[in-house]
């Protein structure tokens, strides 16, 4: 009896020996064709989690053409110091708006031409109509007028002159920058700037630059036509767009740069949004500094003791009807 329990504990023991000698075998030899076929295979190591952001941003970074912001400036600049030694020589500040408006044409337009799109164009026409729609205007105006009392006691100092086209210098640049930064990139991909969400960006800013366009050339034309009444020679004008707005003319003047700051928007990444500078400074500019200011403090001065000025201040809203 234990010679039969000792020859199956033998068996056993047997296999139980030859199934562990498979498992190892079988395992090492899993083990070495692994080996074999790495050495066969190319390691492909795991991107890192920001490198497509990187990549993106570099990307971004080389969309654009950077010397097109210095030779803006260039351009800007020069024009108005060349502009300050004539009008130093001559001694007028005739053509001071007009040489503005020149400047935001050629500044938008050659800016354009390094890197052209169909997007980019209608900019740079809006502020080509703008910009001599109001020229002209202006120039017009001073025409007629024959001086500006801004620059009394400034033309005949030629360093407090130089500052004054030294501002209207910022003044542009502030205010063309948002236009400017969209002219700087570079067109990698024409279907990116055709596509629908784009154009529906763009296509909201368009329709309120229109309407600050429209605004602004009907109040103006509505003050000329009254100006150019003799019957109304030392009266104010409150008809029209003049009676729902004090200033209807700056009204559309801060709304169409805002259109156009939100036109840009469409091609816009991170940091251009910073060009919001352009409507926040033409608004600030209006409202607190070179235009409400001045007209108000003028006008007090001539009508601020007519019952009918005092009624119409009173009445109707400084810049925005309804609001303010």
């Amino acid at each position: 009896t234990q010679s039969t329990w000792g020859s199956r504990f033998d068996r056993k023991h047997l296999k139980v020996t030859e199934f562990c000698r498979m498992v190892i075998q079988q395992r090492f030899s899993n083990k070495s064709q692994r080996n074999t076929n790495n050495t066969n295979t190319p390691i492909v190591t795991k991107p890192h989690p920001n490198s497509d952001n990187n990549n993106t941003r570099r990307r971004r970074r080389m969309e654009y053409n950077w010397q097109i912001l210095l030779i803006a400036l260039a351009i800007n600049f020069g024009i108005q110091w060349i502009g300050w030694l004539f009008a130093c020589s001559l001694k007028t500040e005739r053509f001071y708006d007009i040489t503005a408006s020149v400047t935001y044409v050629i500044v938008a337009w050659v800016t354009l031409s390094q890197d052209f799109a169909w997007f980019k164009a209608i900019q740079a026409a809006m502020v080509t109509v703008w910009a001599c729609r109001l020229g002209f205007y202006l120039l017009s105006r001073i025409l007629a007028d024959r001086s500006d009392s801004r620059f009394d006691g400034v033309r005949d100092n030629p360093p407090k002159f130089f500052v004054y086209w030294t501002i209207q210098g910022v003044w542009i640049a502030l205010t063309i920058c948002a236009v400017v930064v969209v002219n700087a990139q570079r067109v990698v991909d024409q279907g990116r700037w055709l596509r629908l969400p784009y154009i529906a960006i763009a296509a909201v800013g368009w329709s309120i630059w229109l309407l600050g366009f429209g605004i602004e050339a009907i109040a103006d034309r509505q003050k000329s036509v009254f100006r150019s009444n003799p019957d109304n020679h030392g009266r104010f004008i409150s008809t029209g767009l003049w009676s729902l707005s004090q200033h209807p003319n700056y009204l559309g003047e801060i709304t169409l740069w805002l259109g156009l700051f939100i036109s840009s928007c469409a091609h816009f990444h991170t940091w251009e949004y910073a060009t919001v500078i352009s409507p926040l400074f033409v608004a600030f500019l209006l409202i607190f500094v070179s235009g409400i200011p001045l007209l108000d403090k003028s006008a007090q001065e001539r009508w601020g003791t007519d019952p009918e000025y005092i009624d119409y201040i009173k009445h109707t809203k400084k810049l925005v009807p309804c609001i303010w």
